[in-house]
């Protein structure tokens, strides 16, 4: 069962060849799934995955972002066949996309949960930032490794528009929400039947068999009615957002589905940062490209599209982050309400303390997150005197400067690597937990780079930032790329500002 309790122990250090290896944050995750399972056989999940909004085609209009299915126990035979998971295993995300631009026309994939998060079968070999470099070369293993019989056209290998890849390493481009309850064996069963013996044939449309309408139909196979469409807000359409929003209400009114909701962030790097999810009203509400035309020809309509919007289609996934950050939230809530009309108001304190100190834990405060902003500029500043990096602003163009001068590999066990070769001196950094501390690794330039990262996070808004327990499993693994660097060493290989290399020169376009 996928669970981010805020009681999940700090980041672990194994030994692995005389270096320090940390656990991944989504290893962590995983972990406690795994766990979970094992222990308790007769429970699992299903989760509504809540995309945010990248800027391209429509999305650049609508804003409306993308929805996927998440499965504990439910794993791929095949990307186009189910089957419960084996020991072990992680789970899968489920979707359908305009075209998959697969051989066959086929309505959905199913890839393992890690897979469709960050490109790779082990979290531990996550990548610390996202380029579209990095990007391209875990969706070429994927392909190549469970694609095979399936993707052997050119169309396929080669399109852009082949959307198989938006299953490989979403985190990479876009901050995710998962919305997860709890299921029952018998419930996967019915849903792996369904689907295993119904053809897999793409019908999308963007209207009334979308990505939305799918998520729509598997989550009410589950729990009938939990998840309904917003025809009044969405101006007759079917969004991912109301249909999280309905599942969450649902969810939050049966305390024993035990809501509970999980935060993935968009990977730090080159990417273009992606943007919250909205209604069709909400964007006309809020965008102001949209906005100007509105008043033009609509006028009449914004105070009730205004009106409408404030009222029945306010949602913030953020928000439902911090009221339902264990799958106990939901019930506490439900005892709050049961003291409310007892009028037991000591009781009701004590129990609206508890869900704000679990809140607390997994998001953080704001006081927590300025401290750590003061320790970062501490660590920064005894970077730069020990000539790790050159200024502060390296580190926000670092990882354009790493797009540029490096070159992404993954070997056969699955581990990132990027090669560079600053002013004809070749290094290697490991790109993941995996290899950050592996033997061939720049010590110094996995330093920089995992400062980068905690630099990023640190100026991030909410919903682009890690979750709490993420972040300081991050922070630990910083003191011990920190540690790993030695005091003796000068900047080495690394490029400064005064030392006429790449750095120097080095102007990203905006």
């Amino acid at each position: 069962m996928l669970e981010l309790t805020p009681t999940r122990p700090d980041i672990a250090f194994a030994e692995q060849q005389d270096r320090p290896q940390a656990l991944s944050p989504l290893g962590m995750v995983l972990l406690l799934l795994f766990t979970a399972l094992l222990s308790s056989p007769a429970r699992a999940d299903v989760g509504v995955l809540l995309n945010e909004s990248l800027d391209t085609s429509f999305a650049r209009i609508s804003g409306s972002g993308h929805s996927a299915v998440y499965f504990s126990r439910i794993c791929p035979e095949t990307p186009v066949k189910l089957r419960l998971c084996r020991p072990g295993e992680q789970g899968s995300v489920m979707s359908n996309y305009t075209t998959l631009g697969e051989d066959k026309p086929f309505e959905w994939n199913a890839v393992p949960l890690s897979v469709y998060l960050y490109g790779v079968e082990d979290p531990q070999n996550q990548p610390f930032f996202a380029t579209w470099k990095i990007k391209h070369v875990l969706e070429e293993r994927y392909r190549e490794r469970f694609l095979s019989g399936y993707c052997e056209s050119s169309t396929c290998r080669t399109g852009n528009g082949s959307e198989w890849r938006e299953m490989v390493g979403a985190t990479l481009e876009r901050s995710i929400y998962m919305f997860v309850v709890d299921t029952t064996i018998e419930q996967d069963q019915a849903l792996i039947d369904e689907f295993n013996s119904l053809p897999n044939e793409n019908h999308f449309n963007g209207v009334t068999r979308n990505c939305a309408t799918f998520v729509r139909h598997i989550i009410n196979t589950y729990y009938p009615h939990s998840a309904r469409a917003d025809y009044v807000n969405d101006f007759g359409l079917i969004t991912p957002k109301a249909i999280t929003r309905s599942f969450a209400h649902f969810a939050e009114n049966h305390p024993e589905a035990h809501l509970r909701v999980v935060h993935f962030a968009q990977l730090p790097g080159t990417i273009k940062r992606s943007t919250v999810c909205r209604n069709a009203d909400e964007q006309l509400y809020r965008s102001k490209k949209l906005l100007v035309p509105m008043l033009l020809f609509a006028d009449h309509a914004l105070p009730f599209m205004a009106a409408s919007y404030t009222l029945t289609a306010r949602f913030n996934p953020e928000t439902e982050l911090e009221h339902n950050p264990t799958g106990e939230a939901s019930s506490i809530r439900q005892q709050i309400r049961d003291a409310k009309s007892q009028n037991d108001t000591l009781r009701e304190q004590e129990l609206e303390a508890l869900i704000h100190q679990e809140s607390s834990e997994l998001v953080g405060t704001s006081k927590e997150w300025k401290e750590y902003r003061i320790a970062f500029g501490s660590l920064a500043d005894e970077a730069i005197s020990r000539e790790v990096i050159p200024n502060r602003d390296f580190l926000d163009r670092l990882f354009k400067y790493l797009d540029q001068a490096g070159m992404p590999t993954v070997d056969a066990n699955g581990v990132l690597w990027l090669d560079l070769s600053p002013g004809g001196k070749t290094s290697r950094v490991g790109l993941s937990a995996s290899s950050l501390f592996a033997p061939g690794t720049d010590s110094q330039w996995a330093y920089a780079v995992i400062l980068a990262r905690a630099n990023h996070y640190l100026k991030s808004p909410k919903h682009s930032r890690e979750i709490m327990p993420d972040f300081k499993n991050d922070w630990s693994l910083l003191q011990s790329a920190r540690l790993n660097t030695s005091t003796s060493l000068a900047l080495g290989n690394l490029p400064t500002a005064n030392s006429g290399a790449a750095v120097a020169s080095f102007n990203p376009a905006p």
